[in-house]
């Protein structure tokens, strides 16, 4: 992103983001923007697989229309997730909320090979260059 792209406040992507340098479309789009979470799976802080973690600017807003949100602050966030995977980014806070059914059902069934499942997807996503 360029300099002082949120100056106007927190903002969620979009495919028309003028935000976005043509380096950084290139890296959303092969999802090489996600290697530095791999850190944070290493220090144990992050799954692999698990709901994806938004900021508290965009957890409120989500809150106040599902509240059973909070639902997903129950396990480790991921890097991939059913959500990501089915629904794909989310453009607005909207978006968020349909993009929830898909977290809470895996939390529901959450399982070795849910998560083989779902990466595995991510993994066709990624060599695709599939994915919103």
């Amino acid at each position: 992103m360029g300099c002082d792209a949120e100056a106007n406040g927190p903002q969620l992507s979009s495919a028309t983001d003028a935000r976005i340098t043509p380096i950084g479309r290139w890296m959303r789009r092969t999802r090489m923007d996600e290697l530095p979470q791999f850190w944070n799976v290493l220090k144990g802080e992050m799954s692999l697989v698990g709901p994806r973690p938004e900021r508290q600017h965009f957890i409120d807003a989500i809150t106040e229309i599902a509240p059973h949100y909070r639902h997903l602050h129950k396990v480790r966030p991921g890097i991939t997730s059913w959500g990501q995977v089915k629904f794909g980014y989310a453009e607005n806070v909207q978006q968020m909320v349909r993009r929830l059914k898909y977290d809470i059902l895996y939390i529901e069934n959450m399982s070795l090979a849910v998560d083989l499942k779902i990466l595995a997807y991510t993994v066709l996503i990624i060599l695709k260059g599939d994915g919103k």
